[in-house]
């Protein structure tokens, strides 16, 4: 706490900070008290504990890990709202790796690999955003590494790095990259613990099972902070702050089946939505070819990085039919759609033929044991195989969401088609949508995503917002409908329980939005959705105390999983073409005439069971940022 007591670090210490040298040296010529003032007031008959902030970071994971490790380097005041323990944020669960052109194992380029990300983004992806965030792919792997990141290493002891799914050498054309930065198959918890390791280093101050409720906005439209309830004791609290910055990551629990952890269910999303902003792509859901059957649990595309190979019932690696270059290493979608097909055509295995297996036993023990110790516990576990001498049966299973909070490059959320900037409102990692993935993300590009935009979320409020800057004032009422909407479910006497509702919500998800989609699936998935939004209000708790109401929180996690997927829903249900992981049986091919462009959908009301999904679009950003990269144009995408 150098900066508090208006000190340098100890000699060594800011050496090890790489690229956040100079922001953390900064910090002694802009020392602040270490004190921080609270006071309260009575809002809608609750006593609500008001505090100020220079940024207060929403989430946890390795985005908002990231944000808050670079807002304290830069100086700022900053709090760190998270609804379960940073190192159980599920970054934590991230295996394969972190993609960045080092050049370790072969020559490399990072105009490759933007080449190769607006190629596997299916075109949707904004050119700027990749150049961006593929041009500092390498500066941010070593600063990770200078934070004390243990990567797996070469003989020579480099930053190991394996080949990975849609990674190419020449623009396409000089076979399989190995670019994907590993730490085993760990690689998600090592960079979390490292990041919250610098988070509080320099005197972030953690919000730890904090649920953040709504965003506080101004009447010009200019984000204030958010409320949250405390969910140990049940007290409300309100965070003024100049930048409140979005990392809540996705909600793959929408769906019945998917490698999420529990407390993924879109809640950062749903603030900016209740708020009357819109969400962008969010038809596009990644389906990870490589999840257990049927536990759902992941194992990482690292597998087949490694030589891992899948065949069907007739002990095929059939994967060289429908990627005859990449093959097992083609991108996710079209493993995934492959995957589907041989099932459906008969060639799945076990007794009901509804799965595949992943082959890891012809791979030496030793290779998977320093390579991917997980994984060979994780089959294990759930699956109940050895990998070394049995394959593992796989099934496809929702993982990510490609759409999200819409931004610019710089993290800045946008309000509309107009791309105008949100005042005091960023959004980073899965929860925002720059748009890096478009309609596909590659794998190992999402650890990329979350370290690169969490980076630069902290670099825009830097420049937006000084150290020491006046607080915030809030409007008296501020957070009053939240509070009241709070009361109101925690009182709620409905018939329906949530787990009953919420799984409607994930059997209507997995039945009418799966990998491929055809236009009745998703008309009648449509009306199923609009019921289960009008069910909402008939949903009944029996808890009513304020003290670790899991009850209450499960329910207002439900709001933001029915808020999100009705989006998800509409949005899929509009896009007449095939692209990236958004598959339509009715519509085969990719239309760029009339649909390269983004989604962006909004609730014309706050609360889900009065509101109406409505659409809008924007065009994608085609053009990179400057001329260190070329544009790509569109082609046919094969591999």
């Amino acid at each position: 706490r150098w900066a508090a007591q208006g000190t340098c670090p100890p000699p060594g210490r800011g050496a090890m900070l790489g690229p956040l040298r100079s922001p953390i040296a900064r910090v002694a010529s802009t020392a602040r008290p270490a004190a921080r003032t609270i006071t309260t007031s009575q809002v809608g008959g609750y006593e609500v504990f008001d505090h100020s902030y220079d940024a207060v970071v929403i989430g946890a994971g390795g985005a908002g890990l990231r944000a808050a490790a670079g807002l304290v380097g830069h100086g700022l005041k900053t709090a760190c709202i998270t609804k379960v323990f940073p190192t159980r944020s599920h970054t934590v669960a991230a295996q394969g790796g972190i993609n960045g052109a080092l050049a370790n194992m072969t020559e490399d380029d990072w105009r490759w690999h933007a080449y190769d990300t607006v190629k596997g983004a299916d075109w949707l992806g904004d050119q700027d955003a990749i150049q961006h965030m593929c041009r500092l792919a390498p500066e941010v792997i070593l600063e990770l590494e200078s934070f004390g990141l243990p990567f797996s290493r070469t003989p020579e002891g480099k930053i190991y790095q394996r080949a990975f799914g849609g990674q190419s050498l020449k623009f396409g054309k000089g076979g399989q990259a190995y670019r994907c930065a590993a730490a085993a198959d760990r690689t998600g918890h090592a960079i979390l613990h490292t990041l919250y390791g610098m988070a509080l280093k320099f005197d972030c101050l953690f919000f730890v099972e904090y649920f953040a409720l709504d965003l506080i906005m101004s009447d010009d439209g200019r984000c204030l902070g958010c409320t949250a309830l405390c969910m140990e004791d049940g007290s409300i609290h309100r965070f003024g702050a100049h930048s409140t910055i979005i990392a809540t990551g996705g909600f793959g629990r929408a769906y019945q089946s998917c490698t999420s952890a529990h407390t993924c269910t879109g809640d950062g999303s749903a603030m900016v939505s209740r708020a009357g902003l819109p969400m962008q792509d969010l038809e596009f859901v990644q389906f990870h070819p490589t999840g257990i059957f049927p536990a759902g649990c992941l194992l990482t595309e690292g597998c087949r990085g490694e030589g891992g190979i899948l065949r069907n019932s007739e002990g095929e690696p059939f994967m060289a039919r429908y990627a005859p270059t990449a093959k097992d290493l083609a991108s996710r979608d079209v493993v995934s759609r492959a995957m589907t097909l041989e099932i459906r055509e008969g060639r799945g295995v076990g007794p009901n033929k509804d799965h595949i297996y992943l082959h890891l036993d012809h791979l030496p023990p030793e290779t998977l044991a320093e390579r991917l110790p997980g994984i060979s516990e994780t089959a294990k576990i759930f699956a109940g195989v050895d990998v070394t001498k049995e394959p593992a049966p796989v099934l496809p299973t929702v993982h990510y969401n490609m759409g999200g909070v819409p931004t610019n490059w710089k993290t800045q959320v946008l309000k509309g088609e107009c791309n105008t900037v949100v005042p005091g409102l960023l959004a980073a990692g899965e929860a925002g949508c720059a748009s890096v993935h478009g309609a596909n993300r590659l794998g190992a590009n999402s650890l990329l995503d979350l370290v690169v935009f969490g980076r630069q979320a902290a670099d825009t409020t830097a420049e937006l917002v000084k150290p020491n800057s006046p607080p915030v004032t809030l409007p008296a009422n501020a957070g009053q409908a939240t509070i009241a909407r709070m009361d109101k479910i925690r009182h709620s006497k409905g018939s329906i329980p949530t787990a009953d509702l919420r799984r409607e919500l994930q059997v209507t998800m997995q039945k009418y939005a799966p990998v491929y989609r055809n236009a009745d699936d998703l008309a009648k998935g449509k009306d199923v959705v609009v019921q289960i939004m009008k069910k909402y209000k008939d949903v009944g708790i029996s808890d009513r105390s304020m003290v670790w109401n899991t009850d209450l929180i499960e329910t207002l996690e439900l709001e933001n999983l029915i808020n999100q997927a009705a989006q998800e829903m509409y949005a899929a249900e509009a896009r007449k073409e095939s692209r990236g992981a958004h598959a339509h049986e009715n519509f085969p091919d990719r239309d760029d005439t009339t649909w390269m462009k983004h989604t962006l959908s909004y609730l014309d009301k706050p609360y889900v069971e009065d509101a109406t999904v409505t659409l809008k679009y924007r065009a994608v950003i085609d053009q990179p940022l400057d001329k260190e990269m070329h544009h790509v144009p569109p082609a046919k995408r094969v591999y």
